[in-house]
This record gives C-alpha cells, structure tokens and sequence, in this order.
C-alpha cells in the first residue's frame, strides 16, 4: 500500500508529532511505501511569510500546489493527514477529493469544534462552542495564543467550512483517540456521519515492565500548565504530603519549583528530562498521577505506565477515563478533587499487593490494546476501508 503521510509542525514539538513519527516507522516496517511531505511553522519568519500565512488559512494556494504535486508523483492509495493547521489548510481535503484519493484525519485535539483546541480555557472546561458554527466569545476573549486575530481565523477556517460541507464530504474517516473523544466531535457542529468515526487509540513501543519492589514515589510527568491539574496535586501533598516526583516544564515551571524547595523533604521537581530518563522514573515508582482537568483526546503518558506495569491515578474525564478502568489498572477521583486524589494515593502507599495487582493488570491493558501490532492491524483496517469506500463511491 502507499501512504501519503501530511503534517503541519507547530514551533513546539508536542505529542502529535511522536504520533506521526510512530505511524510512519510502524507501517514502514510491515512493507508500505511510505511518504511523508510536511509543513512547519518554524519557516514563517518575515512579516511577508506571516501575512501569506494567515491570508492562506481557509484555503492555501501554495500548499495545495505541493499537494497536488505529491499526489501525481507519488499517486498513493491513501492521503493520512495529522494536523492542517494553519500552513496545509483545508485545500488539503479539496485537493485529495478531487483528485479521488481518500483521506483518513486524526483528531488529535478539538480545534474544529474549539478555537482553543483544548475545550478548556479562563481555567475551566468550556463546552458552549462544540455546537456552535462560528463561536463569537472565544474570539473575543483571545483564546488561541492570547490574540482575537488569531483566534478568529481558527473560527473562519474550521466555520466557512463547515458550511461548505468539507469535513462530511472530503474526509474519509476521522480517527478519534478513545470513544469520549468520538461522542463528543460525534455531537457537534462537524455534522459528520457516524461511519466516518473510527475510535483507534494512540500505541507505545514495548518500555519493558518496571522494578518489582517500587521505589517510595508518587511520579507526575507532563506539561506544567492549569488545565493538566498541577495545582490539584500540590493540593493534595499538602494536605497529607507524600514522596513526589515531578518531570516536565511549562509555565507554572517556577511555582513548582518554588513548591518542591519548600517542601524538599517529600517532593523532587526534577525539571525536563529525556524520554530515556523519564521512563526509567517510571519503572521505580509506585504510581503515575495523572491529574489532567480537561478532556484529554488521550494520555501518552498513562499507555506508557501501563507499558511498564506502573498502576496510574487519574482524574476521571476526558482520555484517562478511558484508559484507566478503576480498581483495575489503576485509579480514578473526581477532577479538581484534591482530597479525593489524596486517598487514591494513600490506598497505593498503604498496600503494596493490590498496588502491584493494579500493575499487573495495566501491562495487560497495554498488551491487549496499546501495543504497535495491535495498532498496526486497525490503522490497516481504516486505510482499507477508505479505499474501498472510495472506490465504490467513484464506480
């Protein structure tokens, strides 16, 4: 089979990028021809390159010349883009359409239902706009990078076309991480049909199962920012503090930091650190917490834990809610709930056979669901299907 593999870099590299990565060298390993032909945001620098940008965003004429070019020379079976925005655009859909070639897109987060991408801004979920064509709030209140500019286009470009049916007509399939994810694009202003819907969960190579006697530590690893729920969990080492690792950086990086001195006794904040270090942490520690507060598409980190037989305490919302079944492979509070979070910790602290249990059965998950073979086989079913829907389409 032939891939044609389409991703627009942010200028920070984030977790849709692994997942490209990941995809492209799984499928390359079991034999397809695979290209991958990509965009970056780091390229536009002059003030000329940001107005071609943002004049561009609903349909780029540049963009869907390079495409277009690609597909007549590589002429693959299928088209799988990752992210569009904002250099690719939606002619990227329009070009494939018309040249009959199918196109799978994963929706890696909610930015056509949500100028914010995250349905979590002004430090609180936000549903309103899920329904809604062309929200008008978010634009004002500057919710995609703090600019009403920039925001507006994220409305213009995901509204104009919805009306003109791109998203029902021109996609394919839309991959959705877990089924809350699916429910929610399922109900909103997309309109898509539920055949266009596939659920397949994001994978993780094989990180090895963890030490047998854990380490005494509870281990957070991820952004520092509001909406992953860092301030909960300092809530609930404070009420009760407990050993604690942290791993990662973002904007709440000095108030962590801060915490972690005052506290040096029990907490560690051990700062950015490689994927390589950041897993051997996570095959010595009792737990993974995961106390993200918006509606996650999914949870790297939490597949990861279960990789290395490491139980995860998650809030109960968005991807983690379908990872991690309670009192199964882990363990689930109320979001925000810093008590609640707390006493999942303490039952982990207090019993160290039904913490190594929960293990057990989170490498279980992992083999039964998140394994590359087993991505392989649905990610080949969703490009077979594609095609074949295609190819009956254009009969």
């Amino acid at each position: 089979m032939r891939i044609l593999l389409i991703h627009n870099y942010y200028k920070q590299a984030g977790g849709e990028d692994t997942v490209f990565h990941q995809e492209a060298a799984l499928l390359q390993e079991h034999g397809h021809e695979v290209e991958q032909l990509t965009f970056s945001n780091n390229d536009v620098k002059t003030k000329r390159q940001k107005l071609q940008a943002a004049l561009g965003v609903v349909h780029n004429m540049q963009s869907a010349r390079i495409i277009k070019e690609k597909l007549e020379q590589f002429k693959p079976d299928v088209v799988h883009v990752h992210n569009f925005f904002p250099l690719v655009s939606p002619a990227v859909f329009d070009v494939c359409y018309k040249a009959g070639v199918p196109v799978v897109m994963t929706l890696h987060n909610y930015r056509l239902i949500c100028p914010s991408a995250l349905l979590h801004y002004n430090g609180k979920v936000q549903l309103s706009n899920v329904h809604k064509i062309f929200p008008i709030k978010p634009i004002l209140q500057g919710v995609y990078r703090g600019s009403k500019i920039e925001t507006a286009s994220v409305v213009l470009t995901t509204g104009l076309h919805k009306l003109l049916g791109t998203w029902q007509k021109k996609v394919t399939k839309f991959i959705s991480l877990t089924p809350g994810a699916s429910d929610l694009f399922l109900h909103s202003s997309l309109k898509i049909k539920p055949d266009q819907l596939v659920v397949k969960p994001n994978f993780t190579a094989d990180i090895g199962i963890g030490a047998n006697v854990r380490d005494k530590y509870v281990l957070y690893i991820g952004r520092l920012t509001q909406e992953k729920g860092i301030e909960t969990l300092l809530k609930a080492h404070t009420l009760k503090p407990f050993p604690l690792k942290i791993v990662g950086g973002g904007p709440l990086q000095e108030h962590v930091a801060a915490y972690a001195a005052a506290n040096s006794s029990t907490v560690e904040y051990v700062g950015y650190r490689k994927r390589e270090e950041a897993m051997e942490l996570l095959k010595n520690a009792e737990a993974l917490v995961f106390p993200s507060e918006w509606f996650e598409t999914f949870g790297m980190t939490v597949v990861e834990a279960f990789s290395t037989a490491t139980p995860v305490l998650a809030a109960n919302i968005g991807g983690a809610a379908h990872l991690v079944q309670h009192e199964y492979n882990g363990l689930l509070y109320t979001p925000g709930n810093a008590a609640e979070l707390r006493e999942q910790v303490q039952k982990i602290q207090h019993n160290v056979s039904y913490a190594r249990e929960l293990g057990t059965n989170a490498r279980k998950s992992y083999e039964a669901k998140y394994t590359p073979e087993v991505n392989y086989a649905l990610l080949l079913k969703i490009y077979q299907d594609s095609i074949a829907q295609t190819q009956k389409a254009l009969q």
